[in-house]
C-alpha cells in the first residue's frame, strides 16, 4: 500500500527547473505542501510555484543563496514556522563543472562544494529536530553516477558527489533508529539545463527525463513498508547496464 503524502511538508532545493520542478509538481499532485528553498532566480522559482498551485497544493517560496551560511542557518526554521511542521527534505540543488583538473581553480572547487556538499550537510543538520516529530520523516539527497566513478574534466564535481554520498551513508546510519529514512538517488544523463551546458555533446534522444527522476522520488517517499531502499542508481537507456 502506498503511503499518503497528503498534508506532508516537503522542503525542496533546486526547485527552479529540471528535476526540482518536475518533483515539485509530482509531489504537489499527491497533496504535499511544498517549500521551494534556495535559489536566486526568482522568475524560475515563481514559475514552479505557479505550477504547484495549479496542482491544488500549498507552496512557500524562500529564495536565497545556498552558499550563504546565514541563509542556511535560518531557512529551515522559517519554513517550519510557516507550515508548522517539516516531514521531508530533498536536497536536489547542485552545480557541475566541465574543466580539466589542472585548470580547476580554488574558487571553482569552493563553489562546487559549497552548493553540492555544504548546503545539504547543513540543511540535514537543521531539519533533524523537525523530522523526529514526523511519522513520515525522510531525506533524499540527489547525487550522481559521477559519485561512483571519475569522468574526465569533472574532478571537482565528482569529488563533491563522492562526498555527498559518503556523508549521506553516515547520516543514514546515525538516524535510522529514529524512524528517519535517508535515501540517495544517483542519476546519470538527465536532460536538464545543467547537462546541456556541461555535456553539450549529449542529445535529448535517449536521455533521462526529469519527470522520470520525479517518479523515483515519489516511489521512495510512498514506499513506507518494511522494505527500505538506500540508494537508486539510474542510467540512461543507451548506457551499458550496471556501468556506474
Amino acid at each position: 500500500m502506498k503511503a499518503s503524502l497528503k498534508g506532508k511538508t516537503i522542503v525542496l532545493t533546486g526547485g527552479g527547473g529540471g528535476i526540482g520542478r518536475a518533483a515539485a509538481q509530482a509531489l504537489a499532485k499527491e497533496g504535499a505542501r511544498i517549500a521551494l528553498c534556495g535559489g536566486n532566480n526568482i522568475e524560475k522559482l515563481e514559475k514552479t510555484a505557479c505550477l504547484v498551485k495549479d496542482c491544488g497544493a500549498e507552496v512557500f517560496v524562500l529564495p536565497g543563496d545556498l552558499t550563504d551560511f546565514n541563509f542556511l542557518e535560518n531557512c529551515i526554521e522559517k519554513i517550519a514556522s510557516h507550515f508548522g511542521q517539516i516531514d521531508i527534505l530533498i536536497n536536489n540543488a547542485g552545480i557541475a563543472l566541465n574543466k580539466p583538473f589542472e585548470e580547476t581553480t580554488q574558487a571553482d572547487f569552493d563553489r562546487i562544494f559549497s552548493i553540492n556538499v555544504r548546503a545539504p550537510f547543513i540543511l540535514c543538520q537543521k531539519v533533524l529536530p523537525y523530522l523526529r516529530k514526523s511519522n513520515h520523516a525522510a531525506i533524499i539527497n540527489i547525487a550522481s553516477v559521477v559519485g561512483h566513478k571519475g569522468y574526465v574534466n569533472q574532478a571537482a564535481y565528482a569529488a563533491s558527489k563522492h562526498a555527498l554520498i559518503g556523508f549521506t551513508k553516515t547520516l543514514a546510519n546515525e538516524v535510522y533508529t529514529q524512524n528517519i529514512r535517508v535515501h540517495i538517488i544517483s542519476p546519470g544523463g538527465v536532460y536538464t539545463d545543467m547537462v546541456k551546458v556541461v555535456r553539450p555533446d549529449l542529445k535529448e534522444e535517449g536521455m533521462i527525463l526529469p519527470e522520470e527522476i520525479a517518479d523515483i522520488i515519489l516511489f521512495l517517499l510512498q514506499s513506507r513498508g518494511n522494505a527500505v531502499i538506500d540508494e537508486i542508481c539510474v542510467h540512461r537507456v543507451g548506457k551499458q547496464p550496471f556501468d556506474v
